[in-house]
């Protein structure tokens, strides 16, 4: 409603989304490095283009500046993807590997509040601008250890049968795709349009979707999480921020308990069950009393199954797809998460322009985007978890 009266704050929201805009184009050039530079490659190239942006922020000199290097946090959104592909491949053979995921993918939550914490203790002392260039120098940091890390055994693999095959090898070339298990295709470069074969084509459609919904969701209960709960739980602002520095300390324990139930259960059950768990503990903390600990309780169960199976969602998705296109059709629909995002906000601006509460609003936009999600999960690919196999017909060359 504000960005009808072009208040500053309209001015904030309308870079915020042109620079999700941004980030969405870039970041679908992701799952081609992926593919064809490798895992280890690909980690190392996101955060050198991550510290670049956030790095080049401080230097930033109006909206349009702003803008544009914003946009290349893409490189840097998209890691968590190359991290799905490259642990998939690594603990293909391990027992609890999705539970050893899960601790990796913990470190999320846990590395947004420690930053919080850096950015509240430094703003004051060097501002906005050095701050970013602080963060930059974490993301080199970064960049620098995975130089260390060992290429994927399956990438490797892959790499090696496409050289045979480029050398007349082909019986040498089917022996070691054989050997590692890789689907036919594997010989050939891959594109976009290879994760929407007729084997795919559901597959990846129901999966965008799913985290499209999912992160309008997230924009709803997480990113405006203390502006919901002021205006539709008369939460006095101060607490809000308490609760919402509370609720996110346990969204650790949320991405280890999917990643640990999803190696029992299934990873796409457990992303199915999380997400209809978060929808119902999100509609009962919004038509529920406004006592403060009901919703503390009721916020921390809400991100607790709103972005704790992300922790079995993304270790599944690296499951679904053969190796050759594995970084493609994660990251295809992994960039759907910036359009949530902008879907989230919009809905729930539209819905309150509209006329309707922000508990209605919040009902329809957050709820339903839990809701909706779960349900697009259903119809993904059933994945062997034995086996690391999808059990539907295999994408061919």
């Amino acid at each position: 409603a504000s960005c009808l009266v072009g208040s500053e704050m309209c001015i904030r929201d309308r870079v915020n989304t042109i620079a999700h805009v941004g980030i969405f184009i870039v970041a679908l050039v992701v799952g081609t490095i992926i593919d064809r530079l490798g895992r280890k490659n690909a980690l190392i190239v996101l955060m050198l283009g991550g510290a670049a942006a956030a790095g080049f922020t401080g230097l930033a000199a109006g909206a349009v500046s702003l803008i544009i290097i914003r946009s290349f946090s893409g490189f840097s959104m998209s890691e968590e993807v190359v991290n799905a592909v490259y642990l998939n491949e690594i603990y293909k053979k391990v027992k609890n590997r999705g539970l050893m995921y899960s601790i990796v993918q913990g470190g999320w939550p846990v590395g947004a509040l420690l930053s919080a914490g850096l950015s509240a203790a430094l703003l004051p002392v060097i501002g906005w601008r050095w701050s970013f260039v602080v963060a930059a120098v974490m993301a080199l940091l970064v960049a620098v250890m995975a130089s260390r890390l060992p290429e994927s055994p399956t990438f490797a693999a892959i790499k090696e049968v496409r050289r045979r095959q480029d050398a007349g090898d082909i019986e040498g070339a089917r022996a070691l795709a054989a050997e590692h298990d890789l689907e036919e295709g594997s010989q050939h470069k891959t594109g976009f349009k290879d994760v929407f074969t007729p084997e795919l084509r559901r597959h990846t459609t129901l999966l965008s979707l799913a985290w499209l919904f999912n992160w309008a969701a997230i924009q709803v209960f997480s990113v405006l999480g203390t502006t919901v709960l002021v205006e539709a739980k008369d939460v006095s602002f101060e607490n809000a921020l308490l609760i919402l520095v509370l609720a996110n300390a346990v969204g650790f324990a949320g991405y280890v308990f999917h990643g640990w139930l999803g190696d029992r259960i299934g990873r796409q059950k457990t992303v199915i069950l999380g997400w209809f768990g978060g929808g119902a503990a999100s509609l009962i903390m919004l038509l529920g009393p406004s006592s403060e600990v009901f919703i503390i309780i009721m916020y921390a169960l809400t991100l607790f199954f709103l972005t704790g199976p992300y922790a079995a969602l993304l270790y599944y998705m690296g499951e679904s797809y053969p190796a050759h296109v594995r970084g493609m059709g994660t990251n295809v629909a992994h960039v759907m998460a910036p359009l949530g995002g902008i879907a989230g906000s919009g809905l729930l601006s539209l819905f309150l322009f509209m006329g309707l509460g922000m508990q209605t609003a919040a009902i329809i936009t957050g709820t339903g985007g839990l809701v909706i999600s779960a349900l697009c999960m259903i119809g993904t690919r059933k994945v062997d978890q034995a086996t690391g196999k999808a059990t539907e017909k295999k994408v061919t060359a």
